[in-house]
């Protein structure tokens, strides 16, 4: 049925091609009339594979991602997208606009997900294109062509010497295919062009005419492929709850991927923020390292790398839903690093204009590439996005921050004055009293512990009398000889900035008076 389908499809194609005989006008402002590949797009108009709308860019050299490519294929082979079952992606809801493309291009078998995603933003590799263009078109046929570059084992060799074998491509002038590079928007809808309509077809034995075409999508030197999995925060900010499936229904935008931190903290009254003490107890931010403890349901159990606590190993534990994590098997320890220095900043697309997500303080990216105003980042699940360089600072590696002044620290902090508490918050859409200090010293290269209590067992005790700024002074139950339940960044001449409780904002307040005075335990120098 299906090669029927495309012996009808051909069909059409011979018939259209002898109406589409003069050029269009300019379709797209990096297509001019002179453009080598003019008809080609041309033809895709006309078929209804592509929206031409004048004045636009088509973005020739940018990715194509594997949305991108399901939609032009969608188009492409002229599939009714209605009333397709709908799959049970993680990464895509089911009333996304994007869905009945996907829907449709996952029934056909042409593309399919891995571990339970679609991944729609993922880049499309030269080798998956080829694979896919197969299953779509149904094309057949093999050639003897090698190329140094794809072993005959790999996986996409059969489907590239088709690709070969029916004149759709014939790799690089160097001789290579580039298995594993990013495949531009250009090359895919030409390679489309040239199965929907053979008079596009290259001649046999002509000499590669595709040119590789730096572009910031492509893999880096600095990224490493291994074996080892390891997982990431793929959210803004994940609360981390001490028990699984704990959240409220006010909670559900902080559940969620992507989480809508501004609706979630906005939405809460007081005694609704009272509630999630002890409930969550800390937060992990987007791209920090985390191991995966259990799983229940919906939920894993994980420990933040990152976050000290002596019981547990691997990190601060905590309960978070399994949207929020993503598996990778890519190492960017070779990467120069963004830490993202603004209270928060955006991550863009390829466009520049549309905002992928937006980041708190504090987090850490991998830097692919820079051009311009742009640091080119590497994102946890959705490849690389555009962050602007006023938003961040770049180090060769997290040792190489340089260990910052008690200014610094100072000036940092209160840059966050009247920010309302948030109990467990690490981001700069709430802090508690430690978290505050936690993701400003990470921030500037130091690591210290996340609560209050471990706080005060690190770093170089200090008595009263020897004070410095920039130390962290510490208060206790019990007149100051209990539990370590608060902490304050000592700012000299008596003062320190903290953040007291729930309903309170950061704040400047004297460190010798009232319970402050009464319930004094030390003070740690971290600097």
């Amino acid at each position: 049925m299906f090669k029927r389908r495309i012996m009808q499809v051909m069909i059409v194609c011979v018939m259209l091609v002898s109406t589409v005989s003069t050029s269009y006008a300019q379709l797209f402002t990096d297509v001019p009339d002179n453009h080598k590949n003019k008809a080609e797009f041309d033809y895709l108009a006309a078929w209804g594979a592509i929206d031409a709308n004048q004045g636009t860019m088509y973005r020739l050299h940018d990715a194509i991602t594997r949305y991108e490519a399901a939609e032009l294929l969608v188009r492409a082979m002229r599939a009714d997208t209605e009333n397709r079952p709908i799959p049970m992606y993680t990464d895509i809801a089911t009333d996304d606009p994007r869905m009945p493309v996907i829907a449709t291009i996952t029934e056909l078998q042409v593309m399919t997900g891995t571990d339970g995603k679609f991944n729609p933003d993922a880049k499309l590799t030269r080798a998956q294109a080829a694979g896919i263009l197969i299953r779509a078109f149904g094309l057949q046929g093999s050639t003897t062509s090698t190329f140094p570059d794809v072993d005959a084992a790999h996986w996409a060799t059969p489907a590239i010497h088709t690709l070969i074998a029916n004149q759709i491509t014939t790799g690089f002038e160097d001789g290579t295919y580039r298995p594993s590079q990013s495949l531009t928007r250009s090359n895919f809808a030409i390679f489309v062009a040239r199965v929907l309509n053979p008079a596009f077809r290259l001649a046999k034995n002509e000499v590669p005419v595709v040119k590789p075409t730096p572009t910031p999508q492509e893999p880096a030197s600095c990224e490493r492929e291994t074996n080892k999995k390891t997982y990431k925060v793929d959210v803004a900010v994940a609360n981390m709850w001490k028990n699984y499936n704990a959240a409220r229904q006010v909670d559900a935008p902080s559940t969620t991927n992507p989480v809508q931190m501004d609706k979630w903290i906005n939405s809460m009254t007081l005694s609704q923020k009272k509630w999630l003490v002890d409930r969550t107890d800390t937060q992990a931010l987007y791209n920090d390292e985390v191991t995966i403890l259990e799983s229940r349901g919906n939920w894993y159990r994980i420990a933040a790398n990152d976050q000290y606590v002596p019981y547990q190993k691997e990190g601060y534990p905590g309960w978070v839903p399994k949207s929020q994590i993503t598996a990778t098997t890519k190492n960017y320890d070779d990467c120069a690093i963004a830490v993202i220095s603004s209270k928060k900043a955006n991550l863009y697309e390829a466009d520049y204009k549309k905002v992928h997500v937006t980041v708190s303080y504090a987090t850490i990216l991998p830097i692919i590439k820079e051009a311009g105003n742009y640091y080119f980042v590497q994102t946890p699940d959705a490849g690389v996005k555009l962050l602007k360089k006023i938003d961040a600072k770049k180090h060769e590696s997290y040792e190489a921050i340089p260990k910052p002044s008690a200014k610094t620290i100072i000036d940092e902090a209160k840059r966050y004055l009247n920010l309302p508490y948030l109990w467990a918050g690490t981001s700069s859409w709430g802090y508690d009293c430690s978290g505050i200090l936690y993701a400003i010293f990470k921030a500037h290269g130091i690591m210290i512990p996340r609560d209050s209590f471990y706080q005060a067992t690190k770093g170089t005790a200090v008595t009263k009398n020897n004070l410095k700024a920039g130390d962290l002074v510490f208060f206790a139950y019990n007149g100051g000889k209990g539990k370590v339940y608060h902490v304050g960044l000592y700012l000299g001449n008596g003062q320190m900035l903290h953040a007291p409780h729930y309903a309170s904002k950061v704040r400047i307040e004297p460190l010798n008076q009232g319970v402050y005075q009464k319930n004094y335990a030390g003070a740690r120098r971290y600097l």
